[in-house]
């Protein structure tokens, strides 16, 4: 079947090429970002320094540093926050891969000694070897004579229901691994869409934040990025544990085949019923990878909560001594 023959780490590789061609496009739409972070610079600093300058207060500079950051972020954004971001991704990515790949040969290694073993254990046992070996048919044939007609018949039909069986089940684990990849290239297909889409859109979004009352808008960016972008190792971690369960399951298979008294059953029902967790649990990555993200953040928040309840506790703290010292010392004037 031509379905059959995709190779599906060519699309994948499509797709990543894809992406890295896209990338200058964000670069159009530094004009606009530029202008829309400008203006928003503008207001940003009038309104900061006539707070300061209306309540008599010196101009704190620093704050006023965020807009003109941003915009040098917005210049370069191909380079100094897609970069950045990219680079420091890139090699999550690549160690991810490297685990799936070494679980995947180790795999196809051993799914093919099982095959080996359970035609040898076929061929080992008298009732069953006729059905997989073409010679032990035919010897058997001639042995009977004339009059065994009816055991003929059942020969033959027996032969062919089991090469009947042996392709359904064959045709449905193909159809199964063909949609087990075919989940697996739809995340990274809409993993490659929303990451052009954020890139070619992220100068707006940082241009938007330096607006007050917008300033989330850079952390949800970098949040949906990050997010999205981890997509693709949490699947291939995915793919890498499915793989490890049935390389224990061959590893067991295999133990067992390798008793001489053991017969095979020829059924592939375990390895069927992963290949369908596998497609329903592929979409529930994105998930995985928000979950992820979130407790990065949720870490920080944490942090920065005990940061908080710290200062106010040394406020008080602190309010509490300068309380005490006060009372000594006017009971020490009187």
């Amino acid at each position: 079947m031509l379905l059959m023959a995709i190779d599906f780490d060519n699309l994948h590789q499509i797709l990543r090429n894809l992406y890295e061609e896209m990338m200058p496009l964000c670069s159009q739409m530094t004009g606009v970002a530029k202008g829309i972070a400008g203006l928003g610079a503008l207001f940003y600093v009038a309104y900061r320094v006539w707070q300061s300058l209306s309540r008599a207060e010196p101009v704190d500079v620093y704050p006023l540093l965020r807009p003109f950051v941003i915009g040098f972020c917005i210049m370069f954004f191909p380079t100094v926050v897609l970069g950045t971001i990219n680079s420091v991704l890139s090699p999550v990515v690549t160690g991810t891969n490297g685990i799936l790949q070494t679980q995947t040969l180790d795999m196809t290694r051993y799914r093919e000694q099982k095959d080996r073993l359970e035609l040898e254990a076929m061929k080992r046992n008298p009732e069953t070897s006729y059905l997989v070996d073409k010679e032990e048919f035919d010897k058997k044939l001639d042995d009977l004579g004339i009059t065994d007609a009816p055991e003929i018949c059942g020969m033959y039909i027996d032969r062919a229901m089991y090469n009947t069986k042996k392709w359904f089940q064959e045709l449905f684990r193909n159809l199964l691994e063909l949609m087990f990849q075919a989940a697996a290239l739809v995340i990274d297909t809409l993993r490659t869409f929303f990451l052009v889409v954020l890139s070619i859109l992220g100068p707006i979004s940082f241009a938007i934040s330096v607006w007050d009352g917008f300033q989330a808008t850079l952390t949800q960016w970098f949040v949906r990025y990050i997010s999205i972008y981890l997509w693709l190792p949490v699947s291939d971690l995915f793919s890498s544990v499915l793989a490890r369960i049935q390389l224990l399951m061959l590893q067991k298979d295999i133990e067992q085949l390798t008793d001489p008294n053991f017969i095979p059953d020829g059924s592939n029902a375990v390895y069927i019923t992963f290949l369908i967790i596998g497609i329903i649990g592929y979409f529930t990555i994105p998930t995985v990878a928000g979950w992820i993200v979130q407790a990065g953040g949720g870490a920080g928040n944490y942090g920065k909560n005990v940061n908080q309840t710290a200062s106010k506790t040394g406020s008080i703290a602190g309010g509490a001594a300068g309380a005490a010292v006060g009372n000594v010392a006017g009971r020490l004037i009187k």
